[in-house]
């Protein structure tokens, strides 16, 4: 399960070693910490994971166990996704691993990205799998991108490397496995300490389309 730990004064959001799929019980423990990150006015927030992993997204495998709660469940999904949007602070995903599905779309909703380069793979599989995206999860990622690169993700399912990743703005910078952490870290050391209000007003105007489709019910 998550865990939250600092860096000098840095709030890091350790997701887990496992595949970190979106349980209803880990995004209760995502939220409790985002709450006491947000409370203690940290200047920055780096999630990063700790085994091969950053995140594979929904769990299928409890969503096809509960079907009748799966509005309820796709609605908590994008909950998470808008509160990461408008964090309070400078954010950055710290992708050492495999980032999947609504793993990689949490760490679209980053302000920055760094993914480890040799290992791991960014990837949109829903064209795979026979999931469409939903309008909040599709507005995330155009967002966030060129729409040349969201095609090429959105559309194929293709896995990104690290740096095939980068050279189309999928991540913004790569590094190697043990420099991930620090690399994200020093990203967003010189942004912190704004105001709080500030912030989420700032990012709540530049992304109040994406806002809108993630607080619908599509």
């Amino acid at each position: 399960m998550p865990t939250l730990r600092h860096h000098d004064s840095i709030a890091v959001l350790d997701l887990g070693e496992g595949e970190n799929r979106f349980s209803p019980d880990f995004l209760t423990e995502v939220h409790t910490h985002l709450d006491t990150v947000v409370a203690d006015r940290a200047p920055a927030l780096v999630t990063t994971a700790s085994g091969k992993f950053y995140s594979n997204g929904l769990d299928l495998d409890w969503l096809s166990a509960h079907p009748d709660r799966a509005t309820d469940y796709v609605e908590s999904v994008h909950t998470l996704f808008a509160r990461v949007l408008t964090l309070p602070m400078p954010t950055v995903a710290a992708i050492g691993g495999h980032a999947f599905g609504a793993g990689a779309m949490v760490a679209m909703a980053h302000d920055y990205r760094v993914m480890r380069a040799d290992r791991g793979y960014f990837c949109f599989p829903e064209a795979d799998i026979n999931i469409p995206f939903t309008n909040g999860m599709a507005a995330l990622i155009q967002a966030k991108v060129s729409p040349k690169t969201a095609i090429a993700a959105m559309t194929t399912g293709r896995r990104f490397g690290g740096t095939e990743a980068a050279a189309v703005e999928l991540v913004d910078a790569t590094a190697d496995a043990d420099r991930v952490l620090d690399t994200a870290v020093s990203m967003v050391a010189p942004w912190g300490g704004k105001a709080q209000t500030t912030m989420t007003a700032i990012k709540s105007v530049m992304f109040a389309q994406v806002l809108e489709a993630l607080r619908g019910k599509n």
